[in-house]
């Protein structure tokens, strides 16, 4: 499981076969199909609004159910409806390769896992053009690149934000690229993250129990469950909203509890990938990550426990994607990885625990 200039947790992959790419309209879609289309393509695709538009204008969207291509943008969309995009062959990258160092944890011919630092963009965007995990893998491979989205690169199927360190799987093939979104896709891949929160998540609380959305399940763990669209007047920002966007799920369980109780270690699950998830969800239960400065808040650690002026500094959101479960699309292999926490991680806990 895309944040897509902005990364999410673990942003969702693609359906179809290669050359053509299957999406189904949502039961209450905008009323143009111009619109419905826009807003039905996952993020991966990296189909633009624009290139959609010229889609329709060519013949190249086709409604499932007759075959028949669909060229007017200002028709009436039909709720459910699924349609054909058709992909014309991946032209050659214009993105630089550059070489930089990769920590690969595992790789064959149609996959590699990554464990990505803190810091490192996904793919290229306006803002950060080059020194990306897109540039480093582009000399990595040499060659062999996946072609979904129109263009030959790496297949990127989720990202991970800048901040967040962890693992990150990649496509080399198409085979493999369309394999692992129908896993993304269906919510069937393992996806554990651990973070740093304030506060400690309880069913003992009486604000998360009066809370929409939250739940206990057996074992105190904490299910959050919202629907995720972008922040009315901040476009770069997630928020928690009812009547639209798309369905999100996050699952946080406490791993140990910190500083008097204070801020605590939890382990957080993906059931969907949605941009910035797992930030948002834990800031909308009042447990906002320690260094996040988009959704953190104004939260302060007292400066009488321990580790409360390392945390009040921590430069970023303490939040590592530790563990990638998946079946490999190609050999039907059970693979399972595991990332230790990095060292600025580590020695946060340190502190915390003084």
């Amino acid at each position: 499981m895309t944040d897509s200039v902005a990364e999410d947790e673990d942003d969702e992959g693609l359906t179809g076969e290669p050359g053509r790419l299957i999406v189904t309209l949502d039961d209450n879609p905008p009323d143009r199909l111009d619109k419905a289309l826009a807003q039905a393509v996952p993020e991966e695709a990296a189909l633009s609004r624009t290139r959609l538009s010229r889609m329709l204008a060519e013949g190249e969207v086709l409604d499932a159910e007759t075959g028949l291509p669909l060229t007017d943008g200002k028709a009436k969309a039909r709720p459910g409806q699924s349609l054909i995009l058709l992909l014309t062959p991946a032209l050659p990258t214009e993105m630089l390769a550059e070489d930089i160092p990769l920590n690969v944890i595992w790789e064959d011919a149609d996959l590699i896992v990554i464990d990505k630092p803190a810091g490192m963009v996904v793919h290229p965007a306006p803002g950060s053009p080059r020194g990306t995990l897109v540039n480093a893998l582009l000399h990595h491979f040499g060659g062999g690149l996946s072609g979904v989205g129109g263009v030959q690169r790496p297949g990127i199927v989720h990202r991970i934000d800048k901040e967040t360190s962890g693992l990150l799987v990649v496509a080399k093939s198409d085979r493999a690229h369309h394999g692992l979104a129908r896993q993304f896709r269906d919510h069937s891949l393992l996806r554990a993250y651990l973070a740093v929160a304030h506060g400690v998540p309880s069913a003992a609380d009486p604000r998360l129990v009066g809370l929409r959305g939250i739940g206990f399940e057996p074992g105190g763990v904490l299910r959050i469950a919202t629907h995720l669209a972008r922040h009315k007047t901040d476009r770069q920002k997630q928020a928690v909203v009812w009547d639209q966007g798309r369905h999100a799920v996050t699952r946080v369980r406490v791993v140990e509890e910190l500083a008097e109780g204070a801020v605590s270690l939890v382990e957080c699950r993906l059931e969907t990938g949605r941009t910035h998830q797992i930030r948002v969800h834990m800031a909308y239960a009042g447990h906002g990550l320690i260094g996040d400065p988009t959704y953190g808040g104004a939260w302060r650690l007292p400066g009488r426990l321990p580790g409360a002026e390392l945390a009040e500094a921590f430069p970023r959101q303490a939040l590592h994607a530790a563990t990638l479960g998946f079946v490999h699309p190609v050999t039907g292999e059970e693979l399972s990885f595991e990332s230790a926490l990095p060292g600025d991680m580590q020695a946060l806990l340190v502190a915390l625990r003084g």
